[in-house]
């Protein structure tokens, strides 16, 4: 039996990096996906084409930071999948600089693509998991959300807003058996980073106890405990998947 066998999951920004790497593998554990995705048409159904033969998967063009889109896409999600499981809110961007040098436009799209939208996706799926009384929310955060990082204020504040958003939704909801957990990656190593220069790499992967940068698999591994029955009675909680970074 895999552990997500007869699962609907919710994955936005699913087309790359950890979203890409979370479907393939809820994919393998039997879930179907039904994922967002931005502009990027031609990598969503590259995504649907490798992963078809495993699950049941559809892409749909909607922006989770759009309230009205957000509402629209879980109704058609369940339209065409018949309920929703489990949400991982995923999608998110980077616009980093030093407070001095910060606008107010880079503050407030961060705040809006990374914060707002884990608000109106977990609104639009609250329902249908009361109606099943079932569900689990998964939230992405970031270890520089515990910590804060330099050059990040406005990333920082987004992903400390998820994670006491997500403390809140918890005891919210847990008297109807809908958990609501965080993931908070470490230094993932995906195609963003690689037109870094190696030594720079070289140096994170240096200062983390496991002495490596994590994959997309790992934080998904991650994501499939806290989906599935596995983790029934974890909610509330921060999983730090950083190599020992914040140890």
């Amino acid at each position: 039996m895999k552990l997500l066998e007869g699962k609907v999951a919710i994955i936005t920004g699913a087309t790359r990096g950890i979203g890409r790497g979370i479907a393939e593998v809820f994919a393998n554990q039997g879930a179907q996906i039904a994922f967002t995705y931005a502009s990027s048409k031609e990598k969503a159904i590259e995504l649907e084409n490798q992963l078809s033969s495993l699950t049941k998967i559809k892409g749909f063009q909607s922006d989770a930071s759009d309230f009205d889109a957000a509402q629209e896409f879980v109704s058609d999600v369940i339209k065409e999948f018949g309920s929703v499981d489990i949400l991982i809110n995923n999608a998110g961007i980077t616009r980093d600089n030093l407070m001095l040098r910060m606008n107010k436009e880079d503050w407030d799209t961060i705040i809006k693509v990374n914060l707002d939208s884990v608000f109106n996706l977990t609104k639009a799926v609250i329902k249908p998991m009361l109606k099943q009384r079932a569900g689990s929310i998964i939230n992405m955060s970031s270890v520089v959300g515990v910590k804060g990082n330099a050059g990040q204020a406005n990333y920082a504040a987004s992903k400390a807003g998820v994670i006491g958003f997500s403390k809140s939704i918890a005891l919210e909801l847990g008297s109807r058996n809908i958990r609501c957990n965080v993931v908070a990656p470490g230094f993932i190593e995906t195609e963003m980073t690689e037109v870094l220069d190696e030594k720079v790499i070289q140096g994170w992967r240096d200062g983390i106890p496991l002495k490596r940068g994590g994959t997309p698999e790992d934080v998904a591994n991650a994501c499939v405990f806290l989906a599935g029955d596995m983790s029934s009675y974890v909610t509330g909680q921060v999983l730090n998947v950083d190599g020992g970074m914040l140890t």
